[in-house]
C-alpha cells in the first residue's frame, strides 16, 4: 500500500467532503474531492488515485451508474456510500463492481478502517503476488489471475466485475470445501456478514450466469443446504 493514498472522495455535500478529507488526510492519506460525476472523471484525468469513495445519490449520473462506467475503465477500487436502510442499493453496488460499501451516516474512523482493509486486500505485496499461480483451471474453465478474467472452455474470455472475480478466485483456491457466508465476506470484503445481508448469495448467482450454469442444477458452485457453497471441481494450477 502506497505510504500515502490518494482517496478521490465524490459526494455532492460540501460539509461531507471536508470532514471526510481533513479526518483523512489527518491519518496519512492525501485526497481529492468532487461533487458529481463530472468531477470524478476529471479528478481522474489528473490525478493519481488508488482508491475512491464514492456517494449512491449524486445530481446526474448515480453512484451506481459511474461505478458501472469505471468498471468498463478501471480497477480502481471503490468504496460506495449509501443509505443505511438501502439494502438493494448496497446489493446493487457491489454486483455493479464496488468493493465495499458503508452505510450513512457513519464514523469517519469506520470508513478510514474500511479503505486501509480494501487496499491492503487490493494491493498485495509483490513478492505475494509473484509467489501465486498465473491461472487456475477447472472444469475446462481457466481464471486468469494476472488479467483478472475467465476464460470459457471454447477459448472465449468472460469478463468479471471485481466483486465476481474476487469470489470465483476464493472458490477456485478452496475447491472442493464448503464456504458459508462470513468465511466469504471475511475472505473477500474483511468483514462479517449481516443476519439479512443477501449479496453474497446475489454475487453467487451472477457467477454462476457467467460460468453458464443451470440455476436449479448448478454443477460447479454447489449450495449445501444452511452451510453455504462449494466450487464442485478438480482445480490445477
Amino acid at each position: 500500500m502506497n505510504s500515502q493514498p490518494n482517496i478521490l472522495i465524490v459526494d455532492d455535500d460540501p460539509d461531507i467532503r471536508m470532514l471526510l478529507a481533513e479526518y483523512l488526510e489527518n491519518n496519512g492519506c492525501l485526497t481529492t474531492t468532487a461533487p458529481d460525476g463530472e468531477g470524478m472523471w476529471r479528478a481522474l484525468g489528473e490525478h493519481a488515485v488508488d482508491l475512491i469513495v464514492l456517494d449512491l445519490n449524486l445530481p446526474g449520473k448515480d453512484g451506481l451508474t459511474l461505478c458501472r462506467e469505471l468498471r468498463v475503465k478501471s480497477d480502481i477500487p471503490v468504496i460506495m456510500l449509501t443509505a443505511r436502510d438501502a439494502t438493494l442499493d448496497r446489493i446493487v453496488g457491489l454486483e455493479m463492481g464496488a468493493d465495499d460499501y458503508l452505510g450513512k451516516p457513519f464514523e469517519p474512523r469506520e470508513l478510514l478502517s474500511r479503505i486501509r482493509t480494501v487496499l491492503r486486500r487490493i494491493q498485495a505485496p509483490r513478492e505475494q503476488q509473484a509467489a501465486e499461480p498465473e491461472q487456475l483451471r477447472f472444469a475446462g474453465w481457466t481464471l486468469d489471475l494476472t488479467a483478472r478474467h475467465l476464460i470459457n472452455p471454447q477459448g472465449v474470455i468472460v469478463s468479471l466485475s471485481s466483486a465476481e472475480f474476487r469470489l470465483l478466485k476464493i472458490f477456485a483456491t478452496h475447491p472442493n470445501h464448503v464456504l458459508n457466508r462470513d468465511q466469504i465476506l471475511n475472505m473477500t470484503q474483511g468483514r462479517d456478514a449481516d443476519p439479512f445481508d443477501r449479496s453474497i448469495d446475489l454475487q453467487v448467482s451472477r457467477l454462476r450466469q457467467k460460468l453458464g450454469e443451470d440455476a436449479r442444477t448448478p454443477q460447479l458452485i454447489k449450495t449445501v443446504r444452511n452451510e453455504g457453497y462449494v466450487l464442485a471441481a478438480q482445480v490445477s494450477r
